[in-house]
């Protein structure tokens, strides 16, 4: 990916307590949180344990967390099948047909299928998750998914035994995304998982955001979202899904391995060969904040026990 900067922006000096993010170690949704935790009032939570919108530090993540405003996070966009310039992916996009739009999901599974997304609104019952989510390229947003875990499209298919990997593509649509003509790249965009990533219960497909349908420049109509990971790996407009025994083939890793692994979890300790990866500037604040291992979902831990992450970066 090429590497941008964008204008410096100041932190709002105040919010709705509902911007504020979900615990790191908590993904039930705020709602169901607040319900579990016999908390009638947000405001009242975030006051006594989070601390108020005027002590945010960006460089401090431990003090609060902010949902990014909708018109940044909606005209800020990586989606090099549109555009290079992250600022016009939305206007270059506007026209992008995302009905009808169908998934096919299949590989080693008992029950391949194919799914409408209206099959999937139907069929998988939506809920909220605000998520981090950390750029390769060393920028960050917060932001409000609406969507359902991964595992459950999984269960419905049930995984034979010898599948270990997930691998996903986007939509080759040429006549609308003129990235795919203009863009000597291997197109359709490729990306994937080991099972037990796609399975872990942080891992979802989104079908909406800020409390509405995807819209184009964000990844419509479905797409997938891995927060401890870099965001290239939360492919957008997923087309087709493909349990299988090897690893899949990715997108930028296949382009350029040398800077982009298969795993890409974040990562403070591994740089990229031509920027830091220690620090992260979030769209919306002015200045850097560190990064987070694992975007700072220390959960994800168990599941890379005994590996080095240096080399399977």
């Amino acid at each position: 990916m090429l590497y941008e900067s964008e204008p410096q922006m100041n932190t709002p000096a105040s919010q709705s307590p509902d911007d504020f993010i979900t615990p790191q170690k908590l993904y039930l949704t705020r709602r169901q949180f607040l319900k579990a935790a016999g908390i009638v009032s947000a405001s009242a939570f975030l006051a006594a344990c989070l601390g108020t919108p005027e002590e945010v530090s960006p460089t401090n993540p431990a003090l609060v967390d902010i949902e990014t405003k909708r018109e940044l996070a909606e005209n800020y966009n990586n989606y090099y099948e549109f555009s290079l310039s992250k600022t016009s992916v939305a206007g270059v996009a506007q026209d992008f047909s995302m009905r009808p739009w169908q998934v096919e999901v299949g590989g080693l599974v008992k029950n391949p299928k194919k799914y409408s997304i209206d099959d999937i609104l139907a069929r998988f019952p939506q809920e909220e998750r605000v998520y981090r989510m950390r750029c390769v390229e060393g920028w960050s947003m917060v932001l409000p998914w609406q969507g359902f875990a991964l595992s459950k499209l999984l269960d419905d298919v049930e995984p034979l035994p010898e599948a270990k990997y997930v691998g996903f593509m986007s939509v080759l649509r040429p006549e609308e995304m003129p990235g795919q003509t203009s863009l000597s790249f291997p197109w359709p965009y490729l990306e994937g998982l080991r099972l037990d990533e796609a399975r872990h219960d942080l891992t979802i497909l989104a079908t909406g955001l800020y409390g509405e349908a995807l819209s184009p420049q964000t990844g419509g109509p479905l797409r997938l979202v891995v927060p401890w990971k870099y965001g290239f790996k939360s492919l957008k407009a997923v087309v087709r899904i493909t349990l299988q025994a090897e690893q899949p083939v990715t997108f930028w890793n296949a382009i350029a391995p040398q800077e982009y692994g298969f795993y890409a979890n974040v990562n403070p300790s591994v740089d990229h060969p031509r920027w830091t990866q220690s620090e992260e500037r979030r769209i919306g604040e002015n200045g850097s904040r560190p990064t987070l291992l694992f975007n700072g979902y220390d959960e994800l831990a168990p599941l890379y026990e005994g590996m080095d992450l240096r080399v399977n970066f």
